[in-house]
């Protein structure tokens, strides 16, 4: 891997060739079987979908080169082996750069890149509006220009899928949809914005809850709370109702569409849900989760939980400090001295909005088959497994 920031070389080991990966805002790669680059512009694409895609791509020889691009550099962003392995492949060439700026954007940009993805964006939440106008809507809008100017073959905008409608029943690519979350409503205002750039042949994606290996921000944290309530002696108590719906999909089968889609000229300029065919709900995530750490779990229905809505700041507020002891103290027993991973909950995380959406034009128009089609124990234990392998998670909760 070789490894730049501002442009010096940092360390190197192995050799560079001609796939780019922008980490901090965008990845780079070029493609063995036909001559190729993939540009891949994400925030922190030594993030969570990043990750998987470097070692998806490395892992079955679809590349011959990848350029990363991250404020955030892989030796400290929580990569486990199996990803240090792809990151330390001479494909792969890390890049520290901030794609806010215009100039940084293009200057990553720079080469012969027939594909970018953008999986970049600011990821917390509370935040004020103006960060997410910078870094979700401002960052994107800097990558995808980049790409038009540099002649770019294909550019994928990994948007959001924190969206509802008026209508029932799961929502369709072209349905009248309402943004849930800040950040989903920048990623929304990226999706009309970016049709409007010149020579930018693109096609966006619209994923559903993540979740797998790495994963801090999809279901990890539902895992992280639940964990504790053996310990705690009661049952989850869960707002809203068992039957909302929370769909979900696999990062790996995010990697798998997004290599398929660059592959089909019929994609350009087309919209696609990434979701999987369990149609997931809260019940289904709370029985792993029972399952997993053999806890209880009530759900308190849609009638208590609209009472307690202009109270979420302080039902986050107790429930934070309730975990907060706990979670150390587990921590502490199993030697876990400094992990990513955290039960801490967000008011916006209360609000019971439902995420339902159709995956069949992904399915059915471009014969896309899923390789993990529903959530299971098997798969959240692997995510909790792998983080107490590399001694993030508290070992002594699963005992």
């Amino acid at each position: 891997m070789t490894i730049k920031y501002d442009g010096m070389p940092y360390l190197v080991s192995g050799s560079f060739k001609e796939i780019s990966i922008l980490t901090n805002n965008s990845i780079l790669i070029h493609s063995n079987s036909c001559s190729t680059n993939i540009q891949h512009v994400k925030r922190q694409s030594c993030g969570f979908i990043g990750r998987h895609l470097v070692k998806y791509l490395v892992d079955n020889d679809l590349v011959s080169a990848v350029r990363v691009v991250d404020k955030v550099p892989p030796q400290i962003a929580w990569l486990n082996d199996n990803h240090k392995v792809a990151f330390e492949s001479p494909l792969v060439e890390f890049i520290s750069a901030n794609l806010i700026i215009q100039s940084s954007c293009e200057n990553v940009f720079e080469g012969s890149f027939d594909y970018a993805i953008n999986c970049a964006g600011e990821t917390r939440v509370d935040l004020p509006d103006v960060i997410y106008e910078e870094g979700v809507y401002k960052l994107s809008m800097n990558c995808a220009r980049a790409a038009a100017k540099f002649g770019v073959r294909r550019y994928v905008e990994v948007s959001s899928g924190q969206l509802t409608a008026s209508h029932k029943g799961p929502i369709k690519e072209d349905d009248k949809v309402i943004p849930i979350t800040s950040i989903a409503k920048y990623k929304y205002e990226v999706e009309k914005q970016m049709k409007t750039i010149p020579n930018l042949n693109y096609t966006i994606v619209r994923p559903a809850i993540v979740y797998g290996i790495g994963d801090r921000t999809g279901l990890t944290p539902t895992i992280a709370i639940g964990s504790l309530y053996r310990g705690l002696g009661e049952p989850v108590r869960i707002l809203w109702k068992g039957s909302t719906s929370c769909n979900t999909i696999h990062v790996e089968d995010i990697c798998r569409a997004i290599w398929h889609l660059l592959k089909s000229p019929e994609a350009v300029g087309e919209t696609y849900n990434l979701v999987d065919s369990g149609q997931t709900k809260q019940n289904m995530i709370a029985e792993i989760v029972s399952s997993l750490f053999g806890v209880k779990h009530e759900f308190l229905g849609s009638v208590l939980s609209s009472l307690c809505k202009n109270d979420f700041d302080v039902i986050a507020s107790e429930a934070n400090d309730k975990h907060s002891v706990p979670w150390a103290e587990a921590c502490s027993k199993s030697g876990v001295h400094n992990t990513p991973l955290s039960p801490f909950i967000h008011k916006d995380h209360l609000n019971g909005y439902r995420i339902e959406m159709n995956g069949s034009k992904l399915m059915n128009d471009s014969s896309f088959v899923l390789k993990h089609p529903k959530i299971t124990v098997e798969l959240l234990k692997e995510v909790v497994d792998d983080y107490i392998k590399m001694n993030l998670f508290p070992k002594t909760l699963l005992d």
